[in-house]
């Protein structure tokens, strides 16, 4: 039978991440269970590859704050180029009570060390996104530090540097189920046989609540299929457009990495219900043009290049926030449910459970309110800027 000290269950950019921070800090015997023969064939592949520190609640506010800082050095902590581009969020509104709470949540983000961010009237964002239609705008928020990231480049960094400090990964490796005995870990039990362990961090993603259930473990997760539109301009479109997000419809745009005429467009579909399907329905693209109609010419004017049109699965839990640390059963770690801020909030993520395993809390950041425990006392966060 094999075994490893601490086994990974899932090899996206989260499972990465709890391996990279774990062998910095000196952890050796590190296995990464990874089922496809290659990694970003999950949710890691299919994300947007946003970031940014314009939330509503103090701890995603935080975990930005500390991923963002980690981006910009990520090169220097990995050896790969993760793309980071700031090129900021323009959140708009199109009442005053959304105007508001954008606005509160802006003065609580500068209260936290978010710098960069302020308020931006309809005429400061015809400016800032040329040809956009802002007659029913009454006002926004932007966020200079926020833009984008390439999800596979912060994926492959995590892991060729876990690699390089001692950890391994196994991939085409199904997990079964978590054993336990006592109350505590004990192996677990994969397509390619049992290996026992004494530690477990599940990080997978959509997928980990049929896991956890074999332990014993309601982990309150659903996947939801979230889809993106990639289209492409005849003509150039204006040089740093940022990532520009509707807060009432949730539709938003950002360009394509390193193209001045192909962008991307989504917007959170109320018609879609939970399920693990990530086929792209081409019902979606008419939906997207109605809001990009009404929005800028330029905007309606592209053309589908249905090729690159692709979905991918949020991990939801029922306030929208993260699950981080551990459970009634011993050494069992969770980091899931990050509700589509999963690559962005990865380097913070990955620390805490780092400092979880290894010195029982989260020292450099309090995560406590994203513990599992919070489902069954009702302690829930809220966060309005979710799309």
């Amino acid at each position: 039978m094999k075994n490893a000290e601490i086994i990974i269950i899932g090899g996206g950019v989260i499972g990465a991440s709890v391996a990279y921070h774990l062998t910095a800090r000196g952890a050796k015997d590190v296995l990464l269970l990874e089922r496809e023969a290659a990694q970003g064939f999950g949710s890691t592949g299919k994300a947007t590859g946003g970031v940014r520190a314009q939330f509503e609640t103090d701890i995603n506010i935080k975990m930005s704050l500390y991923s963002i800082e980690l981006f910009e050095n990520f090169k220097e902590l990995t050896d790969t180029d993760c793309g980071y581009e700031p090129r900021g969020y323009l959140f708009f509104a199109t009442d005053d009570t959304q105007f508001d709470r954008l606005k509160r949540n802006v003065e609580k983000q500068k209260s936290l060390g978010v710098k960069g961010v302020e308020f931006v009237d309809a005429q400061t964002i015809s400016e800032i996104v040329r040809g956009l239609n802002c007659d029913d705008i009454v006002g926004g928020t932007f966020g200079a530090r926020d833009g984008f990231i390439n999800p596979l480049g912060v994926l492959e960094g995590f892991t060729r540097k876990a690699i390089e400090n001692g950890a391994q990964i196994q991939f085409e490796t199904e997990v079964f189920s978590i054993k336990t005995a006592s109350g505590k870990v004990k192996s677990v039990s994969t397509n390619e046989g049992e290996i026992e362990c004494e530690t477990v961090v599940l990080c997978a993603g959509a997928w980990a609540r049929s896991i956890a259930q074999t332990a014993g473990i309601n982990l309150p997760v659903e996947p939801l299929k979230r889809q993106i539109v990639w289209a492409k301009s005849e003509n150039n479109l204006q040089e740093n457009l940022p990532m520009v997000i509707d807060l009432g419809s949730g539709f938003h745009f950002r360009p394509a990495k390193d193209s001045l005429t192909e962008i991307l467009f989504a917007y959170p579909d109320q018609d879609e219900t939970p399920s693990f399907d990530t086929n792209f329905d081409e019902s979606f693209i008419p939906k997207v043009y109605e809001r990009a109609k009404h929005r800028a010419a330029f905007l309606y004017e592209t053309k589908v290049v249905r090729e690159r049109c692709r979905a991918g699965l949020y991990e939801n839990t029922p306030d929208h926030h993260a699950i981080l640390g551990g459970c009634a059963i011993e050494n069992l770690y969770f980091a899931n449910g990050f509700s589509g801020h999963g690559v962005m909030h990865s380097p913070a993520a990955g620390r805490a459970i780092t400092e979880i395993i290894l010195d029982g809390e989260a020292k450099f950041l309090d995560v406590s309110c994203l513990s599992l425990a919070r489902f069954a006392t009702g302690k829930l966060l809220h966060e309005t800027a979710f799309i």
